[in-house]
C-alpha cells in the first residue's frame, strides 16, 4: 500500500494526495480547469468524476498514477490463500531478463515447444471463460517456459525460433491482459513490453499485430491514451496486406485494434474519432460476417456493439448506455465480453441512481466470473458508491450490497 487506502471513494483519495502535496482546493482546481465548488463536492462524495480523462487531469496535477486514485489492486492472494501477483512480479522482474549474455545457461534443458504453445492457448480459454484467479496461478510458470524458449531460440531452426518466440509473445499478451484487469497497471506494462519485443523476432504481423493489442490495454490502463491511438492506429496499418487477402484472424485483430482505439479517443473525449474507429471496426465486422473468435478476439458485430456501449459510458452518455445495452444479447459471447458488458450497464445504471438495477446486475456478473468482479476497481468505486448512498434500514443497509462491497474490498 503506497498511500489512500481501497476502502477510500476516489474522491477521498483526491483530497488525501491534495494534501500530501501541499495544495488548497482552489489551486488544485484551478490546475484541472475547475471550480473550487466542484472539488469539494468530489472530494465531499457529492459528486462523481465520470470522464477517464478528467480523472487523469487530476492525477496528473497531484503527481500521481491513475491507479493511486482509482485504488490500488485487491490481491488475489486473499481468495483461497493463493500467492500469484508476486510470484508473476518474480517470474517478469526475473535478473536475468536483463542480460542474456550474464545470465547465458546451458544447464536447463529447452522446453517442449509443442505442450507450451498448447498450454498458452488452454490458459487464452481459461482466460475467456473468466476463470482470472486460475490464469495468474498458472503464469508464472507458463512466463519461465516462454524465457527458456526465448533463450533457446538461436539455437533451433528457423520455423522453431519464429515458434518460440511467437509463444513468448502469446504468453506475455496473455499476462498483460490478464493484470489489467486485477489492476496491476504496471506489471501489465512491463508484460507488454515483453510481447511486444517477442513479437518483432517472431517474423509474423499476426502475432505483432495481437502483441500491440495487448499494449493498447496496458496504455489504457496506465491513462496514456494518446500513445495507445499512435500504437493501435500503427499496428492497424500493419495488417494491411494480411485483410486485403481477406484473412478473417487479420480482420479479427485489425477490428479489435479500431476497438481498442475508439475507446482510447473515448477516454480523451474525443467523440469523433471515437465515433470514425467504431465505423472502421463495423466494416471489419461485416466482412468477417460473424461474431468469431479468432486469436482469441472474441470479435464480430456483437462485440463492436458492446464497445459502442464502452465509448458510450465514457463520453457520459448513461441514459444510452443504460437503454440500449439492456437489448444487446451477449450469452454466445465468452464469459469475460459478457461479465464486462453486465459491468458496463451496472455502471451507467449507478450513475442514473438505478442502484438496485446495477446491484443485481453485479450479482449476476460475480456469479460468472467472481474474480473478474471483485478485483475490478470500477466495481469497486462504483459499489462503494452504492453504498455510501444506500438507505439504512433497522440499522444496516442491504444485506446483498453489504455482502458484494465486502468481498470486493470496497469497505471493511
Amino acid at each position: 500500500m503506497r498511500g489512500a487506502g481501497d476502502e477510500m471513494q476516489i474522491g477521498e483519495r483526491i483530497a488525501f494526495y491534495r494534501q500530501r502535496r501541499g495544495y488548497t482546493q482552489s489551486q488544485l482546481a484551478g490546475l484541472v480547469g475547475r471550480s473550487t465548488d466542484w472539488l469539494s463536492k468530489i472530494e465531499r462524495g457529492d459528486r462523481q468524476i465520470r470522464r477517464v480523462d478528467l480523472l487523469t487531469d487530476v492525477a496528473a496535477a497531484l503527481r500521481v498514477t491513475l491507479g493511486d486514485l482509482m485504488g490500488q489492486p485487491v490481491l488475489l492472494e486473499d481468495d483461497k490463500e493463493r500467492d500469484n501477483i508476486p510470484a508473476v512480479r518474480d517470474a517478469l522482474m526475473a535478473p536475468g531478463r536483463l542480460s542474456r549474455v550474464l545470465f547465458a545457461t546451458t544447464e536447463v534443458p529447452p522446453p517442449d515447444l509443442r505442450q507450451a504453445e498448447q498450454l498458452v492457448e488452454f490458459l487464452w480459454s481459461d482466460y475467456q471463460r473468466g476463470r482470472i484467479a486460475e490464469v495468474v496461478d498458472r503464469l508464472p510458470r507458463l512466463i519461465r517456459t516462454a524465457q527458456q524458449l526465448e533463450d533457446g531460440a538461436r539455437d533451433v531452426g528457423d520455423d522453431a525460433r519464429r515458434r518460440s518466440w511467437a509463444a513468448s509473445a502469446r504468453t506475455h499478451h496473455l499476462a498483460a491482459t490478464t493484470l489489467s484487469k486485477v489492476g496491476e497497471a504496471d506489471l501489465s506494462w512491463i508484460a507488454a513490453e515483453r510481447a511486444m519485443k517477442a513479437a518483432d523476432e517472431a517474423d509474423d504481423p499476426l502475432v505483432l499485430a495481437s502483441a500491440a493489442r495487448a499494449a493498447t490495454h496496458a496504455l489504457l490502463a496506465v491513462g496514456r491514451y494518446d500513445d495507445a491511438l499512435s500504437l493501435g492506429e500503427t499496428a492497424a496499418r500493419w495488417l494491411d496486406p494480411q485483410v486485403a487477402a481477406g484473412n478473417p484472424n487479420a480482420l479479427s485483430l485489425l477490428g479489435m485494434l479500431h476497438l481498442r482505439t475508439a475507446v482510447a479517443a473515448a477516454r480523451r473525449q474525443d467523440r469523433q474519432s471515437a465515433e470514425e474507429l467504431l465505423e472502421h471496426a463495423e466494416r471489419s465486422a461485416v466482412q468477417l460476417g460473424e461474431d468469431g473468435n479468432y486469436w482469441q478476439t472474441g470479435f464480430g458485430p456483437t462485440n463492436v456493439e458492446l464497445h459502442r456501449l464502452s465509448a458510450g459510458l465514457d463520453l457520459g452518455d448513461m441514459a444510452w448506455v443504460a437503454r440500449r445495452g439492456e437489448n444487446v444479447d451477449v450469452g454466445h459471447l465468452p464469459v469475460e465480453r459478457q461479465v464486462t458488458h453486465m459491468i458496463d450497464r451496472a455502471r451507467a445504471l449507478s450513475y442514473l441512481a438505478r442502484d438496485e438495477d446495477a446491484l443485481g446486475l453485479l450479482l449476476d456478473a460475480e456469479q460468472a466470473a467472481p474474480a473478474l468482479v471483485r478485483h475490478s476497481a470500477v466495481v469497486r468505486e462504483t459499489v462503494k458508491t452504492m453504498h455510501k448512498r444506500a438507505p439504512v434500514s433497522a440499522g444496516a443497509r442491504s444485506s446483498r450490497l453489504l455482502g458484494l462491497a465486502q468481498r470486493c474490498r470496497a469497505v471493511r
